[in-house]
């Protein structure tokens, strides 16, 4: 795998574990918390357009408590409440007091008498703490009842705020369903009720309860711009004609006292003041009433959104400059962070602690990532300067000596009157100088022309004993004084190379030059060339300095050179290694190296094998 495409993959690896690590922490109970935050806040911020309600209280507050001896003494003036109340016909009447207890005969009596008389009656019931059944009202008020409904709340188990409340309860087969769904059916003629796993149809009124999830309802707590009207009980009493309040009502009476009252709890208005009971029970029914359901979105919507989110974060990070890609980035962000505000304006509650989390996770993350590869190509591009700022200073001291040759002898003949014969050698010299410099310029060139696909190979057949026979030659006299010896035995005769033959030489004879540079006096290198099956192998090995292996991965860099070779006071540029791959890669072959640090190294070029000898000569 290229070094690019090993960065990318590392790079999307990264971003999908950060997505993974954001989509387990979104399921703990600290990324559930974060949500019903997030759910708070959201339903504070959003005000829906306000509505009338259809539902009253009637409060059984403080100073009703103080005029009628407490909760025991509340059936007589209940009962009178109820009486006037029904005389003002309203829809429905949902009493949220469990009269399960027998007080005196004729009181009960005259509570019964105002039951029978009030019409779509609903009584409270609850289940027992030990969930042995129901605790239902006395059988004598239980017969007045058009229905039973239970006054569970589901307040949230981590943080006891009541968002939600169960459209249905049961013990075994006794299954109630919640008060403020009862006066709501009642309220509409007694709808039969149409149950499916998704949601329930009150006639015609479709709100979203699955049955997996114990039919819990999202209440739409009614905002500070509607308010459920109230009438204290103690206020009814002492002026019969509030009773109008509640003509064409749906009248939840109840204790709202919250220093009497045993079923309150928070809500995301509450501010630190909790809501009793019977007026959660209203908001309930109020949520019925208007149509003003709030959904959870699919949860494959979340996980496509906050997947796309890392996507999209992570194409910003890898396509574009870091000034754009931040700027891209903080739209991101800020996209993750307001998408579930305005799901919840259309009354869908969109999870906000996956995509916020994973769209933080994968922005540090590929951010981080891209700033440190940056970073890693600064460096990198400014070492690969200061190498070229001397190879151009080597390449120019390399130049220098022909330059020098041919300017002092032009200078010579024009400036001397010398004889034919040294006018003829001056002039010998100029051009196998000049050449020679045609030659290095034009190498040069040739190799950054192949490397940039701009020039094509010659194609020829050559005899590879001849080619290295040559390169040994050529470098016989820097191996003489260092007294090493060239071994060239293991040369088969019969190992023909095809390609561009001027390239292939300067690739072995650079490989040779670096054997010998690099190595101790009176040591070694060993020149093999052999066939093996379809592929030719030539290989030069030498007794020199080594390599370790994280050396080895990088010698075909441009102008790397090893800490070693640059110990060792040879003069060179790192970039004859990296054209000698650049060579044999256009040749279809590979370089495999093998080096151990003081113990030498041996390079064998693998090229496809060409046709034998024989039939050069032939050709």
């Amino acid at each position: 795998m290229q070094p690019a495409a090993r960065q990318n993959a590392i790079y999307w690896a990264l971003l999908a574990a950060a997505f993974a690590v954001a989509l387990t922490a979104s399921w703990t109970s600290f990324g559930a918390q974060i949500d019903n935050d997030a759910y708070d806040t959201m339903f504070r911020l959003y005000q829906p357009p306000p509505w009338q309600p259809q539902s009253i209280l009637l409060a059984i507050d403080d100073r009703s408590l103080n005029a009628y001896g407490g909760v025991p003494g509340l059936r007589k003036p209940l009962a009178e409440a109820l009486e006037l109340i029904d005389a003002a016909a309203p829809k429905a009447v949902a009493v949220d007091i469990i009269l399960a207890d027998r007080t005196d005969p004729k009181i009960d009596a005259r509570l019964e008498q105002a039951l029978h008389a009030t019409a779509n009656l609903v009584l409270a019931c609850q289940l027992l703490p030990d969930d042995s059944g129901w605790e239902d009202p006395l059988p004598i008020f239980r017969a007045q009842a058009a229905e039973l409904g239970h006054v569970h709340a589901e307040p949230d188990e981590l943080d006891s705020v009541g968002r939600s409340i169960p459209l249905e309860k049961a013990a075994g087969h006794d299954r109630r369903w919640a008060l403020s769904l009862a006066a709501y059916r009642l309220s509409r003629g007694g709808a039969q009720i149409i149950e499916s796993p998704r949601d329930l149809n009150v006639g015609g009124v479709v709100i979203p309860s699955t049955f997996a999830g114990g039919r819990l309802m999202r209440i739409r707590y009614a905002p500070p711009s509607v308010k459920i009207p109230r009438v204290s009980m103690k206020d009814l009493l002492d002026h019969p004609g509030l009773a109008s309040w509640f003509k064409g009502k749906v009248v939840f009476a109840g204790v709202t006292s919250q220093i009497a009252a045993k079923d309150w709890l928070f809500t995301p208005y509450s501010a630190g003041r909790p809501m009793v009971g019977v007026e959660i029970h209203a908001n309930a029914f109020e949520t019925i009433a208007q149509g003003l359901f709030i959904r959870d979105a699919p949860p494959w919507t979340v996980l496509a959104f906050s997947l796309l989110l890392v996507v999209a974060l992570g194409v910003t990070y890898s396509r574009l400059r870091p000034l754009a890609a931040n700027g891209l980035g903080a739209a991101i962000l800020v996209t993750a962070h307001v998408t579930p505000y305005w799901f919840f304006t259309h009354r869908i509650f969109f999870s906000f602690a996956t995509p916020v989390s994973a769209a933080w996770l994968s922005l540090i993350t590929a951010g981080s990532y891209q700033f440190l590869i940056v970073r890693r190509r600064l460096r990198l591009s400014e070492a690969d300067r200061d190498r070229y700022r001397q190879t151009i200073h080597f390449v120019t001291h390399e130049m220098r000596t022909p330059l020098t040759a041919i300017q002092g002898s032009s200078e010579m003949m024009s400036r001397y009157a010398l004889p034919e014969q040294k006018r003829k050698q001056i002039a010998d010299l100029i051009n196998a100088e000049s050449k020679r410099l045609g030659r290095m310029i034009e190498m040069f060139l040739n190799v950054e022309r192949l490397s940039a696909g701009q020039m094509e190979l010659k194609k020829e057949t050559f005899s590879a004993r001849e080619l290295l026979a040559a390169c040994v030659q050529r470098a016989l006299p820097l191996a003489e004084r260092k007294q090493i010896r060239i071994l060239t035995a293991a040369l088969a005769e019969d190992l023909v190379l095809a390609g561009d033959r001027e390239l292939m030489e300067y690739a072995f004879y650079n490989l040779l030059t670096n054997a010998i540079k690099y190595s101790p006096p009176r040591t070694q290198v060993t020149l093999a060339a052999v066939r093996k099956h379809d592929h030719s192998y030539i290989s030069v090995e030498d007794q020199g300095i080594g390599m370790d292996q994280k050396e080895v991965k990088k010698i075909f860099q441009k102008f790397y050179r090893t800490k070693r070779a640059e110990q060792s006071g040879e003069v060179g540029t790192g970039i004859g290694l990296s054209i000698v791959e650049q060579i044999i890669t256009q040749h279809s072959g590979t370089i495999e190296v093998m080096s151990r640090p003081g113990q030498g190294s041996r390079f064998t070029i693998v090229l496809p094998a060409s046709v034998p000898a024989a039939v050069v000569k032939q050709s």
